[in-house]
């Protein structure tokens, strides 16, 4: 029996149901080999000749194999039909050539599949191919390319800047985007404009709204309203004439739908609509993939397959009738570079299958899958019909003209089906409005009713400001400048471009040509995980330390953070993935500049470092007063100078006579929001507000050789360091707060702790004591003695916790895969964490209940166990296959594997 390899075992379980019992389907458990992370393993003088290692967790799936292939003399390769799965089955080939299991006489093939049916999976298998060496070679000089930069930039990093963690070929230039728009934004004055809307009825008592367009006979620009005088002029314009309707004119127009999904655009989509993170939805639509239910996910592509095309057709037809199905199948033009890393759009197997008919309980396929197969219809389905009616209401002078517009949905075509999202929509669409019939040369009235309510309920979500009559007015308050309220002037702003959310991060880097489809996903959670990053209502926020490393690179490796460069290169691989270009070329160039660049800075201190960084960050850091003094004049003692520093935690701004002056300030931050500063004086101790390693905390005094550790208070959780003043610094100082004396003896005392508030009470015949949590703050100050005695007795009676009702799953995984059992994610105490079995996982920082997956859970899982120990009982659950076999005597056990060596961070 030939012996197939896929990458994953559920990938492997859907194949081996499709080819039946004369084939042998294993799982590679995805890349077998890696670069070892550590000097030498692309050798840059010996034409970047490559050192692999097959990984610690892969070795037993290597051997799986090889021992397959013992009694099975056949290898077929069916990994993922792009330039990873290529690598992949090129990895694998090579590691068992070298172990000499494939012989001269076994035939190694490769096969290639855009979806897991049982029809692409069976025709795969009558074409085979060998291992398309572009493609290999095109990987393989991503994966030097991205060693290279990695590991020899992120020891820089390390040297330089403390507390930096790694840099990137595509991370870096990717952190660069959401640092410079949050610069943009910073610097960023937003402009004062208005603008105008009346409330006309017809003679039929329809209501309808228009916008000023021209005053005083000349169009009116965005900023010819410049400030209230001219608004509250303008509103005495128009209601001071009588106005009639000086035209309508009706157009049709259309609406054509969207192109398929291609990866980005899935992405993008999944966000806008779910809020789903990148990695999120490839985890979710790898799923779907395996399951044989939509087409290989990682694609460039938009093109669909013929057949699935007219089974489109033929689903809309049964579906929604001939009405809605075009005289012609559309077209989608191929968007990818390469046609050779090209695959079909991202569609489902099955045009008739809707989201009821999957057979997965999982929210996230759930959607994403319903999503794919509207999309997909949509995309073959007759455009949408529509009427876009515009009018014009003019005075008979023509010195005043407002314009109202509309539009009627004549058919909804594909609309009936899907609507593409948009990623910052402002909520002010008058071309969605539908107008009442309006007829050419009839009054325009004012209406009776008020525009006042309508823009109250529309302000709930505008920060504009309204000025009405003279009186300025608070945004809820809708100012009305005319006695009947039908006309509203309106204040707004320019407002700033809004940050980067995963959705438009994306599309910015597909634009830029930088990065390509299976990198987007794990290029932005690198960020997030090294915690350059943060996410923050679904927008990517840069912290302190992304925003230093972003200018280190920037002053000091401008070219390779250079969004001009990054495409470029990626072009360069992309002729080499195409058998138009010499990776070793590609290489070869790269490095020769690089190498140089990385040689000039091992001289530099980082003291020349900082001034470097200080200066480039200067306009952000040190930003004017308003009272015009020195921006650079530390606010605490008025004499010393700030300075750019940096700790392991990332960067800060502090004063240059430290130690005497301890201020600090985040980078962000100015001393209004928070900075160090005294509060006030207490008993001759100075009261001030300081920041530390674990966050902003007050402390009384300063340290002295008699008094070596002032006391000291740290801001208890939701407490903001800019609204702390001398009585809550004096409030926080005075804990452990004494309750009172419990009746059994000993004193009850409140305070906060490393996991926030709590009481203590040590009976006289107690050791250490007892600590019960509380939940609120505030009852730290507030706790009465029949609510602590009552917590107490509750914590004694039940010190563990164990009495109380189970812990409830926040999401149900389902079973282990590989050994059985419950998968959940669990809320703890020190939050969430992965349960099987005995083993409790925690999730890394930063990571979602909602973004973990099956896959990563038994990652976490295997992770745990192997540290802990908990593991070796349950691993003798894992080989199902073997359960009938004999027990092995306990003198045979295989010793406990080692750890696998720390890696260095190496940037991808």
């Amino acid at each position: 029996m030939p012996v197939v390899v896929v990458e994953s075992p559920a990938k492997a379980k859907t194949i081996n149901k499709y080819l039946g019992p004369g084939y042998t389907v294993l799982a590679s458990y995805g890349h077998v080999r890696d670069l070892p992370p550590k000097d030498g393993s692309v050798d840059t003088d010996n034409e970047f000749e490559m050192k692999w290692e097959v990984g610690t967790d892969s070795r037993k799936h290597v051997k799986a194999i090889a021992d397959a292939l013992k009694d099975d003399n056949a290898l077929i390769l069916a990994t993922d039909p792009d330039r990873e799965g290529e690598a992949i089955s090129w990895h694998l080939e090579d590691t068992l050539r070298k172990r000499k299991v494939i012989k001269k006489d076994t035939p190694v093939s490769r096969v290639v599949f855009n979806a897991i049916t049982k029809s692409a999976v069976t025709e795969a298998m009558k074409n085979p191919r060998q291992v398309d060496a572009p493609l290999v070679e095109a990987y393989l000089a991503r994966r030097a390319l991205d060693y290279l930069v990695g590991f020899n930039l992120s020891p820089v990093l390390w040297r330089k800047l403390p507390g930096a963690k790694s840099a990137g070929r595509v991370q870096s230039v990717c952190l660069r985007l959401i640092v410079e728009r949050e610069m943009e934004i910073e610097a960023f004055n937003a402009r004062e404009y208005w603008s105008l809307k009346a409330l006309f009825a017809t003679p039929r008592g329809q209501e309808y709204e228009a916008r000023l367009t021209v005053l005083a006979g000349k169009k009116l620009d965005k900023f010819d309203l410049a400030n209230a005088t001219q608004a509250e002029l303008a509103v005495q314009a128009v209601t001071s004439r009588a106005l009639s309707v000086k035209s309508v004119e009706a157009k049709p127009g259309t609406r054509n739908p969207s192109a398929p999904f291609m990866t980005s655009t899935l992405q993008q989509e999944a966000s806008r609509k779910f809020g789903m993170g990148a990695r999120q939805c490839m985890n979710a639509a790898q799923r779907l993939y395996e399951a044989g239910y939509i087409t290989y996910m990682r694609t460039d592509g938009i093109d669909m397959a013929p057949e699935a095309v007219m089974a489109a057709r033929d689903a809309i037809k049964d579906r929604f009738g001939e009405d809605y199905l075009p005289k012609s199948p559309r077209m989608y033009k191929n968007k990818a570079k390469n046609a050779q890393e090209a695959h079909e759009c991202i569609r489902p197997t099955e045009m008739t299958r809707d989201a009821g008919k999957i057979k997965t309980t999982d929210a996230d396929q759930r959607k994403l899958y319903d999503m794919i197969w509207k999309r997909t219809l949509a995309c073959q389905m007759a455009a949408a019909r529509l009427e876009r009616t515009t009018v014009d209401i003019a005075s008979d002078d023509e010195q005043v003209e407002l314009r109202a517009t509309g539009q009627v949905m004549m058919f909804d075509g594909f609309l009936r089906v899907y609507e593409e999202g948009r990623d910052d929509v402002s909520g002010d669409d008058d071309d969605d409005r539908r107008l009442p019939q309006i007829t050419q040369g009839e009054k325009a009235a004012f209406a009776k009713s008020s525009l006042r309510d309508q823009f109250t309920k529309a302000s709930d979500q505008d920060d504009d400001v309204v000025e009405g009559a003279g009186d300025a007015m608070t945004r809820s308050d809708a100012a009305v400048l005319a006695a009947n309220e039908a006309v509203l002037a309106l204040r707004h702003f320019t407002q700033p471009p809004p940050r980067y959310t995963e959705a438009t991060l994306v599309k910015k880097m597909e634009e830029l040509g930088i990065g390509r489809p299976s990198t987007y996903a794990s290029v932005i959670t690198t960020i997030q995980d090294r915690e350059y990053v943060r996410k923050e209502q679904n927008r990517l926020i840069p912290e302190d330390k992304g925003r230093i490393v972003t200018i280190f690179l920037l002053n000091f490796f401008r070219q390779y953070v250079g969004y001009e460069f990054t495409a470029n290169l990626e072009e360069e691989l992309d002729e080499v993935s195409a058998g138009q270009a010499n990776y070793k070329d590609v290489l070869g160039r790269f490095w020769h500049d690089f190498s140089a660049a990385i040689a000039e800075t091992s001289d530099l201190r980082i003291t020349e470092v900082l001034d470097v960084l200080d200066d480039a960050l200067a306009p952000t850091l040190y930003p004017p007063r308003e009272d015009g003094s020195d921006p650079r004049q530390c606010p605490l003692c008025g004499t010393g100078q700030l300075h750019l520093k940096t700790s392991k935690t990332g960067g800060f701004v502090g004063c240059g006579n430290y130690p005497e002056c301890r201020y600090t300030r985040p980078i962000g931050g100015d001393a209004a929001d928070g900075g160090d500063r005294v509060l006030g004086e207490d008993g001759g101790d100075e009261i001030s507000l300081r920041s530390g390693r674990f966050g902003p905390y007050v402390q009384r005094g300063e340290a002295t050789e008699e008094n070596k550790k002032p006391k000291r208070a740290s801001l208890p959780k939701g407490w903001k360091a800019e609204d702390m003043d001398l009585e809550k610094a004096l409030t926080l100082l005075s804990l452990p707060r004494e309750v009172g004396e419990h009746p059994e003896g000993g004193m009850i005392t409140s305070n906060f702790g490393r996991f926030g508030p709590y009481l203590h009470h040590k009976a006289p015949d107690e050791a250490k004591g007892i600590y019960a949590n509380l939940k609120d703050p505030a009852d730290v100050f507030e706790v009465g003695m029949n609510r602590a005695v009552e917590l107490l007795a509750a914590k004694r009676a039940n010190p563990g916790g164990r009495g109380r009702a189970a812990a409830k799953a926040l999401r149900e995984l389902g079973e282990h895969p590989d050994s059985g059992g419950p998968v959940n994610v669990m809320e703890g105490r020190y939050g969430p964490y992965i349960k099987w079995d005995k083993v409790n996982a925690t999730l890394p920082k930063g990571t979602e209940p909602a973004d973990v997956t099956m896959e990563m859970a038994v990652e976490l899982i295997a992770a745990k166990a192997s540290k802990s120990g908990k593991g070796r009982k349950t691993a003798a659950k894992k080989p199902a296959a073997k359960k009938t076999a004999a027990k092995k005597p306990a003198a045979k056990k295989a010793p406990a594997k080692k750890a696998a060596p720390k890696k260095k961070a190496v940037g991808d």
